[in-house]
């Protein structure tokens, strides 16, 4: 299928002038400004696109400021010395300055694969888009983009606003709508269907009923990419502020099983609704965390994700004769490769998960004053993470709200109080409530 095929006929572009907009170049960075301003005095045309006219237009201060020029990429490259070309799949000039990067493209054409004679490399597969530097006009560039809130140009030559895609009439609504036919659209790249669930979220936006119905019956396309870049695009869904809002619109149109399949299936079948609850609080803690411009990681949001999973293999590991700590050794394992089948984790996150793991059951057997090794638990550097996560469990029920106080009591007392309350080795010990598991399907 091609381009031609899924997009549009090119519309006439709406002008908006400067004196009927708002965005002011005061609120666009400097070093945006640099790079517009040269690609304009060296004969290129140059737009501020996509994200950051959607936010200033909605009175948001945007995360980046992207370029679009006619400018090919060798020949930005020869514009800055602090310039570098990446990317294999979209060929795109990063230019640096210090931490910030303003990313230029260039124009990409509507073409048709099967035509040999264009300017470029392209590559197509099954309607998905593999490689694509095909380069065209900014009118053809412009029908090329997902959205038509993202459709929207920025002029720097006279600082007007260029409408390709009726995208401020959609701004305005408060709707989001796919451009050219969405299950075209969404089969040239299905991340795409995580990009409708990820704006809707972050802008309150309504997804249009045309581009929102394909959704639940295209989700499995998105077992066809790849899990490195799956993990990247889940990374922008559950560590943007609007988690909670985005988990649930993933469920809503069935996005979530296709990437943490295992951990949608115990959400299905659960009746009490315990898993649901847990990962709800995960999700906003984490939102309430970056609203309040504290640290977070994936690594505990992802722990959060795989724990009933985690919970249910160890179980089954000692309901077949295993002891306690080497079947959470085995469920970790088990539930980690599992979930890379669809969404890559990499080690950097992986080996903390397995800690806030295997950590929750030496908060449960050295608290309440069940041994001296509490003191030694402190000191782990793993501690506070499984400590918040405890927290999390008690909230839901899945561990007792009595030792979740302990442990935050004992955290606050001086040492000599901590040693009181750590007790001997020979207390008590508290086993995890057991969950009777809900047979498959199959059994």
């Amino acid at each position: 299928m091609t381009d031609e095929q899924t997009a549009p006929p090119i519309p006439q572009p709406v002008i908006i002038p400067r004196s009927e907009h708002g965005i002011s170049r005061a609120d666009i960075s400097d070093n945006a400004l640099k790079v517009l301003y040269r690609l304009k005095n060296a004969g290129y045309q140059a737009y501020m696109v996509g994200g950051g006219v959607r936010d200033l237009s909605l009175g948001r201060e945007p995360k980046d400021f992207d370029v679009a020029t006619d400018a090919r990429p060798e020949d930005v490259k020869a514009l800055f010395r602090n310039c570098r070309l990446i990317g294999r799949r979209f060929r795109l000039a990063h230019v640096h300055f210090g931490p910030e990067i303003i990313e230029v493209a260039t124009f990409r054409a509507l073409h048709d694969p099967t035509n040999g004679d264009v300017e470029g490399d392209v590559a197509m597969e099954d309607g998905r888009i593999l490689r694509d530097n095909v380069y065209g006009t900014v009118e053809e560039d412009a029908m090329r983009r997902d959205f038509t809130i993202n459709s929207l140009y920025y002029n720097i030559a006279d600082f007007s606003i260029v409408d390709f895609a009726n995208g401020v009439p959609d701004l305005k609504a408060g709707l989001l709508r796919m451009i050219g036919d969405p299950e075209a659209r969404y089969r040239e790249d299905p991340v795409r269907m995580l990009r409708a669930v990820r704006f809707a979220a972050k802008l309150g936006f309504r997804i249009e009923e045309g581009s929102a119905k394909p959704i639940p019956e295209m989700a499995e396309l998105l077992e066809h990419i790849p899990q490195a870049r799956l993990f990247e695009e889940v990374l922008k869904l559950l560590m943007g502020g609007q988690g909670a809002q985005t988990f649930e619109l993933l469920r809503r149109y069935r996005l979530f099983g296709h990437l943490f399949p295992e951990a949608d299936r115990f959400l299905e079948q659960e009746e009490d609704g315990l898993w649901l609850r847990f990962i709800n609080a995960a999700l906003r803690n984490t939102d309430q965390r970056i609203a309040d411009d504290k640290p977070v990681t994936p690594a505990f949001l992802f722990a959060a994700l795989l724990w009933p999973v985690v919970v249910d293999l160890q179980q089954t590991y000692q309901d077949d004769g295993e002891d306690e700590a080497p079947a959470l050794q085995n469920a970790c394992t088990d539930a980690l490769e599992r979930q890379v089948q669809r969404v890559a984790i990499p080690k950097r996150f992986s080996l903390p998960m397995r800690e806030i793991f295997t950590l929750q059951s030496r908060l449960e057997r050295y608290g309440l004053g069940a041994g001296k090794r509490a003191l030694r638990l402190l000191g782990h550097p793993r501690f506070r993470a499984a400590y918040d996560f405890l927290l999390l469990r008690a909230e839901v029920g899945d561990a007792p709200q009595e030792l979740a106080d302990w442990w935050t009591r004992f955290q606050d007392s001086n040492p000599g109080e901590r040693v009181e309350m750590a007790g001997s080795e020979g207390g008590p010990r508290r086993k995890r409530r057991r969950r009777r598991r809900k047979p498959a399907a199959s059994e």
